[in-house]
């Protein structure tokens, strides 16, 4: 008889809402959602970088309340595990495609970054094609997605506010070497975790 392999991102906790999309938590992801494009509009169309910083602020700040909801009113659900670090990855991505555009941070960080991104979209591929889901965030990937996001709006204002260049610039840009670190700390956590669960159904 053949086993399936177990499902990875399927907690066994109570309050598990399954496939369930309208929840109060799924709700702040998708409001934090449509901050995306509205941040890319101010910052590269409208070129209101005061207020693209607010959106960003907001964004990257709020990235740990819907979890906290979920896991507070007992409304975690497949779409919620989803939809969270999707986005995150949109608020990075984004805001590493405009600032790039804008100069406010190098290429070669923006390349190390989609690299990362590009490591992990490989791995989801192979988890999936051995009957794997997403395997759950781990709190690495969480800490770093935490320091990047409060990293890019203090690096947009040192550009948008000259006069806080030295200071917001110096801590932008450490809270954003830290962030990309262990970015790839947790990516590489992720290809081993695949790793085990591809041998397991080898096995």
């Amino acid at each position: 008889m053949s086993r399936r392999p177990a499902r990875a991102g399927h907690p066994r906790i109570p309050g598990y809402l399954g496939d369930q999309v309208l929840t109060l938590p799924n709700l702040i992801s998708f409001v934090r959602l449509l901050g995306v494009p509205l941040f890319l509009y101010l910052l590269l169309v409208a070129r209101a970088d005061v207020a693209a910083i607010v959106v960003l602020a907001i964004g990257g700040t709020t990235d740990w309340v819907d979890g906290w909801v979920a896991r507070r009113l007992g409304q975690v659900s497949r779409v919620g595990e989803l939809l969270d670090p999707l986005v995150d990855r949109l608020y990075i991505l984004a805001t590493l495609v405009a600032f790039t555009a804008r100069e406010v941070v190098m290429w070669q960080f923006t390349v190390a970054l989609v690299a990362r991104e590009l490591l992990l979209v490989g791995s989801l591929a192979v988890l999936r094609r051995h009957g794997y889901g997403p395997p759950p965030v781990h709190y690495v990937g969480k800490t770093a997605t935490f320091l990047l996001l409060a990293a890019f709006p203090i690096l947009l204002l040192s550009t948008a506010v000259p006069v806080t260049a030295t200071v917001a610039g110096a801590i932008g840009w450490g809270l954003a070497w830290w962030g990309l670190a262990l970015y790839w700390v947790a990516g590489g956590m992720y290809v081993v975790q695949a790793g085990r669960l591809v041998r397991e159904v080898g096995r």
